[in-house]
């Protein structure tokens, strides 16, 4: 029988034992590409029963003979710890022979040594120049983390036209993270013009990777028509694909998405899944809108415990909405025993980051004197941030302030300034009192 009316498998395996008898005895001679191969076929199992060690012995071998793949390699087994002892040290020694020999991915991952301290002192500037010497062979990664280290400062003077130029030429080759984050320096005009349309190019190509941060800022594209025309149901599309890879802030706007309708049909039960998963992974305002459902009863069961659970875990991730809502909760004793201090103390906590429903409730508290001491000076000093974020009825009560002299020294226009502006907001007892105002002059 012809050897060419073997079998497939019979032959694959003639040719394997040729291979490995060649090399063996090639390596009597001392030839360094033999004792590579005889390495090669020992840590693939072609032929003979894999072997590790054996592999990591040819490999030290022909690394010995200054073969730099070799060498390449015999470092990748210190760093594994494959068929010798981990070693992080010997493993930054056999990168550097094999990077000092030129090779791209050994200079990569002395790179990579340096940048984590792994084997070698940390040392960004070295790692930066590993780097680069490996870019500039074109390896993609390194190009990639050339382009982080100009981003960032790190190694190398900081310079976004370098690192948009180094991630350009990473992102051509197909680098995922950098079709990314050059991505994002085309919407943000970082390192060249601001260009819309590019930055949606190159995360749809980094999209196709299912990098899950490029699928999130498609929808995002999406929804607000930035560089694309504007479709709910794409924004809805490409939401969900960074959500089912587990990104929080998409889990987040596909659950507003199926809340709204928008590009879905409405669906509260689909919404409250969502807000869940992304609540889950402490996103605050997810957290905060899971417990706006139990609260309203919008795709769970209404339960105020449950509602001021959720809250609480978005409060005191410093999230203002939910310290207002909290502050609400223990003001109406709603979920929660019924508790003054402890609602000023969120209705301040929440005031202080500017939200303005807090402000104006807080600014009552402190009129009252009910869970703080009473002060009218602190009440108008409160509404005032409020009104000034248009809040109506904190408007009109700072124009009560003035027109008694509460808090604030009397002061008639202006009360009739603020009375003014919460009337243009249609409240109408304002619209009232400026009425009067007119009338008297």
């Amino acid at each position: 029988m012809n050897p060419e009316e073997l079998p497939q498998g019979v032959r694959q395996n003639e040719v394997r034992q040729k291979l490995l008898a060649d090399a063996r005895t090639k390596t009597w001679k001392g030839d360094i590409n033999a004792h590579y191969t005889l390495a090669v076929i020992y840590s693939s199992g072609q032929g003979v029963a894999q072997d590790y060690v054996e592999a990591a012995r040819w490999y030290r071998k022909a690394a010995e003979g200054d073969h730099c793949q070799a060498q390449y390699d015999l470092a990748v087994c210190f760093e594994k710890g494959q068929g010798v002892a981990q070693d992080y040290r010997e493993a930054a020694r056999w990168y550097r022979k094999a990077a000092e020999q030129n090779f791209a991915e050994a200079q990569y991952m002395l790179g990579r040594c340096y940048d984590r301290g792994q084997g070698v002192a940390k040392n960004a500037a070295e790692a930066a120049k590993w780097y680069r010497k490996a870019a500039e062979q074109g390896h993609a990664k390194a190009q990639y983390m050339v382009g982080f280290c100009y981003a960032a400062g790190q190694g190398v003077a900081k310079d976004a036209a370098q690192a948009a130029a180094w991630y350009r030429k990473s992102a051509e080759q197909g680098n995922a993270e950098a079709q990314y984050n050059f991505g994002a320096m085309c919407l943000n005009g970082e390192g060249g013009p601001k260009n819309e349309e590019e930055a949606v190019k190159w995360w749809r190509r980094a999209a196709a990777q299912s990098v899950a941060e490029a699928q999130f800022n498609l929808g995002v594209c999406y929804d607000r028509g930035q560089g694309v025309e504007q479709d709910e149901a794409q924004a809805a599309k490409w939401y969900r694909k960074a959500a089912y890879r587990n990104l929080a802030e998409a889990q987040f706007n596909l659950g507003r998405c199926y809340e709204k309708g928008q590009g879905v049909a409405q669906d509260y039960v689909e919404a409250a899944k969502w807000y869940r998963e992304a609540a889950e992974q402490n996103l605050a305002n997810a957290q905060y809108m899971l417990g706006r459902c139990y609260d309203a009863g919008h795709g769970v069961k209404r339960d105020s415990v449950e509602a001021v659970q959720w809250y609480r875990r978005a409060a005191e991730r410093d999230y203002a909405k939910a310290q207002y809502m909290l502050g609400v909760c223990h003001t109406m004793g709603q979920g929660v025993e019924k508790d003054d201090m402890e609602a000023a103390a969120w209705y301040r906590k929440a005031a202080e980051q500017g939200n303005a429903e807090a402000q104006y409730n807080y600014g009552m508290t402190c009129l009252s004197g009910v869970g703080v001491p009473r002060s009218e000076t602190e009440a108008a000093k409160w509404w005032r941030r409020a009104g000034e974020q248009d809040f109506a009825e904190a408007q009109f009560n700072l124009g009560v302030c003035y027109d008694k002299g509460q808090g604030v020294p009397q002061d008639h226009a202006e009360a009739a300034k603020w009375y003014q502006r919460a009337a243009e907001g249609d409240h109408c007892k304002a619209q009232y009192d400026l009425g009067v105002c007119y009338e008297k002059g």
